[in-house]
């Protein structure tokens, strides 16, 4: 039982509490989910079976599309509306000056990580940290928009698409945006529309996963279409035996290719998902080693 399932989780929920429904309606223990979405956030959690943990890094690192919600004039202490408000500043912006001032965090941003993140200090996590008063020093960190777009403003209130890059703190996002138009804001809502090759269209419910049951392995996508990687080969049976056995596979001699330097590729052999290995110096190096039938 390999493979990983598209579940969108619903407000009131953390991670962790996905990842207990799933091992208990498929009745296995190896489950992990790709990345914690807050408890008040919605939205799309790949959840990764079986063979299938060996890819949550992968699916942690591909690009996120959120469908965010802000507004101006308040900040809080957790930089969302489920916090305390802390301060208020008069609004006066134009909805041409919003929108400019939305779109100009497109491209790499420096981020001060939020004090109520998971993120750990000293072995802490941070939320631990500020629900005790405590606050902590944090080194701002780059993070990729690719792109912002379908905003709408209605007075204070902006709803926007974010997509961005792993570790992008939309609550932060709007906090700046706020600074940046020399007021203060917060997130008032927030859900994972898409994260890498799955999407909220294809996502199942948690009351789904409940009355599945050990149905639910029907509705998983094999390992090697969750992944982002497109580029592929096929190889014989004697670079089959090789790559099992961790040797670097020297491409011009077993197979044809077409690949750039560190770009990962798929491995086949007859109907088997052989290996994701890596393209380097001619040869290609496993990453992580499957089999598995097609």
């Amino acid at each position: 039982m390999d493979g990983v399932l598209n579940i969108y989780k619903p407000q009131n929920m953390t991670s962790h509490d996905v990842v207990a429904i799933v091992r208990k309606a498929l009745n296995t223990k190896k489950v992990g989910h790709t990345g914690t979405l807050d408890p008040m956030a919605t939205g799309v959690l790949p959840i990764c079976v079986g063979r299938a943990t060996k890819i949550v890094d992968f699916i942690q690192n591909d690009r996120k599309i959120y469908r965010a919600s802000m507004i101006l004039g308040a900040a809080t202490d957790t930089e969302d509306c489920w916090g305390e408000v802390i301060e208020t500043k008069p609004v006066s912006v134009t909805d041409e000056d919003y929108i400019k001032a939305i779109r100009s965090f497109i491209g790499d941003i420096e981020q001060i990580p939020p004090m109520y993140s998971a993120l750990k200090v000293n072995g802490k996590k941070l939320y631990e940290l500020a629900r005790q008063g405590k606050i902590v020093e944090r080194k701002p960190r780059i993070r990729t928009i690719y792109d912002i777009c379908d905003i709408v403003i209605n007075g204070h209130e902006a709803t926007f698409t974010v997509v961005c890059a792993k570790g992008t703190y939309i609550r932060t996002l709007c906090t700046d945006i706020g600074k940046k138009l020399n007021t203060l804001a917060h997130m008032t809502g927030l859900e994972r529309t898409g994260s890498g090759q799955f999407n909220k269209a294809d996502s199942l419910t948690i009351e789904e996963v409940k009355s599945l049951g050990l149905s639910l392995k029907e509705c998983m996508r094999p390992i090697d279409l969750s992944l982002g990687f497109k580029k592929s080969v096929h190889v014989s049976n004697k670079a089959k035996e090789l790559i099992q056995n961790g040797v670097k596979i020297d491409l011009m001699r077993y197979v044809d290719f077409n690949f750039e330097d560190g770009e990962h590729v798929l491995v086949y052999n007859q109907d088997r998902f052989l290996a994701l290995s890596q393209f380097t110096d001619g040869a290609l190096r496993v990453t992580k080693l499957f089999d598995i039938k097609r």
